[in-house]
């Protein structure tokens, strides 16, 4: 339960500290005192959207600090262990509001995200505000205040998260089928153009190697000459030379006994080199092609090798990359073929798992909207609506139509005059009618919600006498099991309220709120009675009713 609201600087108030009670808390007051602030302020403090005009005139900021008292196990509970705040069984949201719009948000003194203090906010805490009735009047609701009722929330999530993974599943085949005929549609060229690669076979460095062999080709004649000229010195007078002195010196050695031995072995190693050397030079001019025949074929293979490659717009050295790639285009067609089969499963698959998740889902909405129908129902003539009827409508929607919303349609329905059909709810039901049907229903729904207080701001508006009396009474009887806090004009509904608060607006303007003693509450209920003047009638109306 709200145990505490601590509220500073925000917009007529200073400070104010507010400390509700278990069961049914009234507020009451005349129009313009104040009430829509402690709504607002309260709102804050449970992460609703900040708005720098609700910082006091000359202040630099608001503050406003809300305390529950929740027991151990509470889903509020469950959500601080899990982002690893303390608890000790009080939860303390607090909101900064700057002068300048930024705010700041606390939980346990911990600073959070205004996310997170919102889900927090959301689990403890209800406000259901003067407009709130459009929720009920809008059927893209419905289904969730029934899942909420049921306590089927989780297996409505888990019904939307199945048919995502559908949609995921499908798409993800439309792209493969897409794919598929594009490759398709490319594989006549592919084909060709793969064909014409493995023609000409292209090899990595073959143009840096071609143009090289090209370079010798053309220099060919000039090679030939002067390799030979040199072959015909090395061969003849140079290797002759070198042995006939070679022969001269082993004779010199013998007459020296042998001390010219290293001199004749150097000799020896130089004629040995220009052997070689001559060999060499013939060896390369054997191999030396100077055919105009082979230039021809050279430059044929390099116009070949450069054709297909603007054709591909590469580079030649990156040729073999690109008939890889044709061939990987041509074996991805075959492959794709299987996928999409592969693919096929899974969406079949997907569609099976949240069919079964969907029919569950029908099946608990179906019970639960019995059960809901038979609690509002079972409220209504309490309400003064013993004629009404509420009905909740589920319509099977044809397979093309089933979505995360699950396999049906939910429409809650009203009936107030027996002798016509059932309708929308804001087509039957006046604006009084529309509240207390309202009031059923969030009755019946509180038992499903975590949260510990619930706040109506003027549910009793549009209705007067012995049915804003009942309207009191169903909201005391909601005081019994949870936390209920309401803003109210009726003297029939503040009378039946265990604690009551009076809010103010002082000659200097600012709001206040002081909890009401007998003797006070029963001058108030006189005011809201006969207004501004207070007869001794009116006191004793309101001791009347009062007493009960």
């Amino acid at each position: 339960m709200l145990t505490s609201l601590l509220i500073k600087d925000v917009v007529l108030i200073d400070r104010l500290e507010l400390q509700p009670q278990n069961g049914l808390n009234v507020f009451t007051g005349e129009t313009g005192a104040g009430k829509s602030i402690l709504l607002d302020s309260l709102a804050l403090a449970l992460g609703a959207r900040s708005d720098a005009s609700l910082v006091r005139y000359g202040a630099d900021s608001l503050c406003v600090t809300a305390s529950f008292a929740v027991q151990p196990g509470h889903p509020a509970a469950n959500v601080l262990l899990a982002n690893e705040i303390g608890f000790d069984g009080e939860i303390i949201l607090r909101r900064i509001v700057n002068s300048d719009g930024k705010s700041k948000a606390f939980v346990n003194d911990t600073s959070v995200t205004l996310g997170l203090l919102k889900e927090v906010g959301d689990k403890l805490c209800e406000i259901h505000g003067q407009f709130a009735n459009h929720a009920l009047l809008n059927p893209a609701n419905h289904a969730g205040m029934l899942d909420a009722y049921g306590d089927i929330s989780g297996l409505a999530a888990a019904s939307a998260t199945a048919f995502k993974a559908w949609q995921a599943a499908s798409q993800a085949l439309q792209q493969q089928k897409a794919l598929i005929e594009k490759a398709a549609a490319d594989e006549e060229y592919v084909r060709f153009s793969l064909e014409s690669l493995q023609k000409i076979n292209p090899a990595a460095g073959e143009e840096s190697e071609l143009l090289q062999q090209k370079k010798l080709l053309v220099n060919g004649q000039k090679l030939s000459d002067l390799l030979t000229e040199a072959a015909n010195v090395l061969d003849g007078k140079v290797l002759a030379d070198a042995a006939k002195a070679g022969r001269i010196l082993d004779k010199v050695n013998i007459v020296l006994e042998g001390s010219f031995d290293g001199k004749v072995a150097e000799l020896d190693q130089a004629v040995e080199g220009l052997r070689q050397v001559c060999s060499a030079v013939e060896d390369t001019l054997s191999q030396l092609d100077f055919s105009p025949a082979r230039l021809e074929q050279i430059d044929d293979r390099i116009y070949a090798l450069r054709e297909q490659a603007r054709k591909h717009r590469c580079t030649v050295d990156e040729l073999p990359a690109m008939l890889e790639k044709l061939e990987e285009q041509l074996r991805n067609l075959t492959d794709g073929q299987l996928a999409i089969g592969d693919l096929q499963a899974k969406v079949d698959n997907a569609w099976d798992e949240f069919a079964a998740i969907a029919a569950r889902l029908s099946d608990a909405r179906a019970k639960a909207a019995r059960e809901l129908d038979k609690g509002v129902n079972g409220m209504l003539a309490s309400l003064k609506l013993e004629k009404a009827k509420f009905i909740t409508e589920i319509t099977a929607l044809p397979q093309q139509q089933w979505g995360a919303g699950g396999a049906e349609k939910v429409v809650f329905l009203a009936n107030t005059n027996p002798t016509q059909p059932a309708g929308a709810i804001n087509k039957i039901a006046s604006g009084g009618e529309l509240a207390r049907f309202m009031l059923a229903i969030k009755a019946n729904l509180l038992a499903a919600m975590p949260v510990v207080t619930v706040v109506f701001d003027e549910v009793d508006s549009g209705v007067g006498g012995a049915v804003a009396l009942a309207v009191g009474k169903v909201l005391e009887s909601l005081g019994k099991s949870a936390q209920i806090l309401v803003v109210t004009h009726s003297h029939q509904v503040a009378s039946v309220g265990a604690s009551h608060f009076k809010v103010i607006k002082t000659e200097d303007m600012r709001t206040t709120v002081q909890k009401l003693d007998d003797t006070a509450r029963n001058e108030e209920i006189a005011r809201m009675l006969s207004g501004q003047d207070v007869t001794d009638e009116a006191r004793a109306a309101a001791g009347k009713l009062l007493s009960g």
